[in-house]
């Protein structure tokens, strides 16, 4: 897997975080850089820990599962592609801003960050039986996850909720496609 493959995949995991990070945004009365800084920090910090966990494990694991390892990779990435799929198709309308705008709740935020990396560990486990060299990938993730957040916000700030929706849907198109590719780079049909 290289460098291109691994930006995408940052870039679908980081649509969970960047729906959040929009929300956040909408609660803003007034654009707050440093709260904005804040949550993208967040974000990208958790987003890049998670698959350094999950790769870990998968690790652990590499020998047993080598064989098959395409497919679990497919797997896990058209589970979470899915799930994002089945979550923007279900959610329910809600925005509950803070009674204070102007106070970051950062128990809050951290629960936030954990529940949004979550697919990462997943990725990670995958990434631990394509071999990839995780100091990279984490770092990719996180700053990409980092980014994406902080415009995020932004965006939530500005023009509301009318992207919260599409970004969660692109990014499990995203994953899917890179599950399917890999499936079908190690059985042959495809190769780049």
């Amino acid at each position: 897997m290289g460098l291109i493959e691994i930006i995408i995949i940052a870039c679908g995991l980081s649509m969970d975080a960047f729906a959040v990070s929009i929300c956040k945004g909408l609660c803003m009365k007034r654009m707050n850089w440093l709260h904005a800084l804040t949550i993208a920090f967040f974000f990208g910090l958790f987003q890049s820990i998670m698959p350094v966990i999950g790769w870990a494990l998968g690790s652990s694991f590499a020998e047993i599962v080598e064989p098959v390892d395409h497919w679990v990779a497919f797997v896990l990435l058209a589970f979470i592609g899915g799930k994002m799929l089945w979550d923007a198709a279900h959610e329910q309308e809600e925005t509950q801003c803070p009674a204070d705008p102007d106070k970051l709740d950062l128990k809050e935020l951290f629960m936030l960050a954990i529940a949004t990396s979550i697919d990462a560990l997943a990725v990670g486990i995958t990434l631990a039986f394509l071999g990839v060299n995780i100091a990279v990938a984490a770092c990719v993730i996180g700053i990409i996850t980092f980014v994406f957040s902080l415009i995020g916000v932004g965006i939530g700030h500005v023009f509301g909720s009318k992207c919260e929706k599409g970004a969660t849907i692109a990014g499990g198109i995203i994953l899917i496609l890179i599950g399917v590719k890999i499936l079908l780079e190690h059985l042959g049909l495809i190769s780049f």
